[in-house]
């Protein structure tokens, strides 16, 4: 029987909030502008054409004299079938195979996921930013009744990201940059759960939590350009500790209202990327980035009686590599193109959860630019992403949540379009 899987991205900037699968391994959102999506996000680090390199490495806010903005938007059409091959109900309720409706449609919908920059030049040394975006996201919805339902029906993070950021020309060939992140997370987990009452009975309410933190963080780089045809560029993100506190709603058997916190520390990054100009019409970009996913090894939800939920994880820490080269075909015109390979934090297909059934991924990308004035370019990009077919024998808690066994069948498509002009 084929049940349906549809993580949604919900779009947000500022007031409006973020959410939905990450296109990145894990709930990464790697989509911080759409300039760089024709080269799968290769040289990052080190590309520096607009503003949005606030984010991917504040120091390249040198190679940007005057002011410069810098808006885009990317949409993400994700498409997840999950096939069940022999879950089982939780042991507490007598076990047994798992019966339950579709899970959803096969195919997801067009998501858009917006952001914003702004760079200045104070003098010939110095010059400041800011950007806005959601570095973290992650949506997965399943129909209520699906077989999975004591595992996870609804999983939804959002994160909203406002990062001011400085930075300093040392010389003609180093540049060092550094910003700080306002950050807030809020986060929704529905799903079945399995309660004993002693003497009475055991239920199987909707149990709902609801989240929310607000903490900080901060970012560094550093650009180095040896030659005029060449530059490198390093740039490292912090972890973020969130302590989240929120309610926890028990409906459907029960009637249960209570307070509910979970600590979660969202990973640190490091990227280290290189641009070349090979000649008049060719550029060579790539990228080496690395993620501290174990910095979440499992999570757990405890509520006001002291009673917890837990997820464990095992998230492991990730690689991601990516190669990409662009032609200028005239003044006016450019084409990119990228290749990448991306790790998932998930370990094995006995610690992939319901809640984020996640593998590796291998991104295809093009893209073209188009300059129709001297300060001011359109860049739209596409890129395909192949996730590795992905099998899921979960068998954490099968006491209350049971085994949830079968295979994800997924792939999915990014468009994006960024526009920036420099005055």
């Amino acid at each position: 029987m084929q049940q349906p899987f549809i993580p949604r991205l919900v779009p947000a900037l500022l007031a409006v909030a973020f959410s939905g699968t990450a296109a990145a391994a894990g709930f990464q959102l790697l989509e911080q502008n759409a300039s760089g999506l024709g080269n799968s996000y290769a040289g990052s680090a080190a590309l520096a054409e607009n503003a949005s390199t606030i984010f991917y490495n504040p120091a390249g806010m040198t190679q940007l004299p005057g002011r410069n903005v810098s808006a885009g938007i990317n949409a993400i059409r994700p498409s997840f079938t999950f096939t069940d091959s022999g879950s089982t109900n939780p042991t507490a309720l007598g076990g047994g195979a798992a019966t339950g409706g579709n899970g959803g449609d096969a195919a997801g919908e067009w998501s858009p996921l917006p952001n914003g920059y702004l760079s200045w030049q104070l003098d010939d040394r110095w010059f400041v930013g800011v950007g806005f975006g959601a570095p973290f996201g992650l949506k997965t919805e399943y129909e209520p009744g699906w077989v999975g339902r004591f595992h996870s029906i609804k999983f939804d993070i959002k994160t909203y990201n406002i990062n001011p950021s400085v930075a300093y020309k040392v010389n003609d060939m180093l540049s060092v940059g550094a910003g700080v992140s306002w950050q807030r997370i809020e986060a929704e987990y529905i799903k079945r759960a399995v309660v004993p009452v002693p003497n009475v009975d055991i239920f199987t309410p909707l149990a709902t939590n609801e989240l929310e933190s607000d903490a900080w963080g901060w970012n560094v780089g550093a650009t180095l350009q040896p030659r005029a045809d060449t530059r490198f560029g390093v740039s490292y993100r912090s972890a973020i500790m969130h302590h989240a506190e929120g309610t926890q709603t028990l409906r459907d058997g029960l009637n249960v209202n209570n307070t509910a916190k979970a600590d979660v520390k969202l990973p640190d990054t490091l990227v280290l990327s290189a641009w070349h100009q090979l000649n008049d019409r060719w550029e060579l970009l790539a990228d080496v980035s690395w993620t501290g996913w174990s910095s979440i090894p499992k999570l757990t939800i405890t509520n006001g009686s002291g009673q917890s939920d837990q997820l464990t994880l095992k998230f492991r820490d990730t690689w991601r590599v990516a190669l990409g080269a662009n032609y200028k075909v005239s003044d006016a015109w450019k084409l990119k193109a990228g290749l990448a390979w991306d790790q998932s934090p998930v370990p094995d297909e006995e610690h992939r959860p319901a809640s984020l059934p996640d593998n590796d991924r291998t991104w295809i990308s093009f893209g073209v630019q188009y300059r129709p004035a001297k300060d001011s370019t359109l860049d739209v990009g596409y890129a395909h992403l192949i996730v590795k077919d992905t099998k899921i024998n979960n068998t954490d808690s099968t006491l209350t949540r049971g085994l949830l066994a079968g295979n994800y069948d997924s792939h999915a498509h990014i468009f994006g379009v960024q526009y920036s002009l420099a005055f």
